[in-house]
């Protein structure tokens, strides 16, 4: 049950974050954002396997809040929204209840 909860976690970030991401596409975009744009998406390429690699439903849950108030993470979360796509950000509340549904807490 646990891996369940993991893998619906982790799917749930990937799908609701990072997929979007790489599925932004450079269209008419200035050079400076096509770098900006490239740039993210490898990040989300790296994130999508950090968060598929946990081991428990534990580790997605405290990850996923250590992500929200890394240093790193708000500057990426700065270049989403001049990009306008999502950001970890945007899904916390929605995570957090998905994570209470399952009964997975994490030490903060």
């Amino acid at each position: 049950m646990a891996a369940d909860n993991k893998h619906e976690l982790a799917d749930f970030v990937v799908r609701r974050t990072f997929e979007p991401v790489l599925k932004a596409r450079m269209g008419d975009r200035s050079d400076a954002d096509r770098r900006t744009l490239a740039q993210v998406q490898e990040i989300a390429r790296s994130e999508i396997e950090r968060y598929r690699g946990y081991d428990s439903d534990e580790k997605v849950v405290a990850n996923f809040r250590r992500d929200l108030q890394s240093p790193a993470t708000k500057k990426v979360h700065a270049a989403l929204r001049h990009l306008h796509l999502p950001t970890l950000d945007d899904i916390s509340e929605e995570f957090e209840r998905k994570a209470r549904r399952l009964g997975v807490d994490a030490a903060s």
